[in-house]
């Protein structure tokens, strides 16, 4: 065979360009291979972005569904001690707070003096679900830092604050006259956050 019948057999089977020019056949296992590398970047950056994002949000604005609807339907027998049970029916005819509260929380002793104070001076009714606690302690804690609310309920399974959209304890919702949810607190009510949230907002719903 001539090597000019050789020469046209090895162009006919080479793969080529549209030019004509001999294509790299390693081009798409380099471009794999590069689009590898950058996987774990790009992966990186996505979380970034979102762990950033959430970082950023006030916990303490956490939406809720019920906003402008009526409490759960629900009725609890009183914390261990007390008289008055708690029931949505009692939430109805004038504006109040529930506050979701148990004896083995910590941020929930931050803001037991500001609801002492509120029970002092009569700024509000103050309703309390106890959550998940034992009834002694509960009992024990009430009796040692002082009771501020009018009636409470004991949630010994969690499942009317489930309903109630309670992520953790404390949170604090205001209550309108119709029993309907104006507004959730998540987190400690302190001094500032009465001041500059509860307080219009009950003023405002009392007219």
């Amino acid at each position: 065979m001539s090597s000019n019948s050789q020469t046209a057999r090895f162009h006919a089977s080479a793969p080529s360009s549209l030019s004509g020019e001999p294509v790299d056949t390693d081009a798409p296992s380099l471009r794999r291979r590069r689009m590898l590398a950058m996987l774990p970047v790009s992966v990186f950056a996505g979380l970034t972005i979102v762990l950033g994002w959430g970082l950023g949000r006030n916990a303490q604005v956490i939406p809720s569904a019920l906003i402008g609807k009526e409490v759960p339907e629900f009725s609890l027998p009183p914390v261990q001690g007390r008289t008055l049970g708690l029931s949505s029916a009692d939430l109805k005819g004038e504006v109040s707070l529930v506050n979701v509260f148990a004896s083995w929380c910590t941020a929930c002793r931050e803001e037991h003096p500001v609801f002492m104070e509120l029970k002092r001076t009569g700024a509000v009714p103050i309703h309390g679900i106890n959550y998940k606690d034992r009834p002694g302690d509960a009992e024990k804690w009430l009796n040692t830092m002082g009771d501020p609310y009018t009636r409470t309920g004991a949630d010994l399974n969690g499942r009317v604050s489930i309903d109630w959209g309670v992520y953790g304890v404390p949170e604090t919702f205001v209550v309108d006259k119709q029993g309907r949810i104006a507004f959730k607190h998540v987190g400690a009510v302190t001094p500032d956050v009465y001041r500059t949230k509860l307080a219009p907002l009950i003023e405002e719903l009392r007219k």
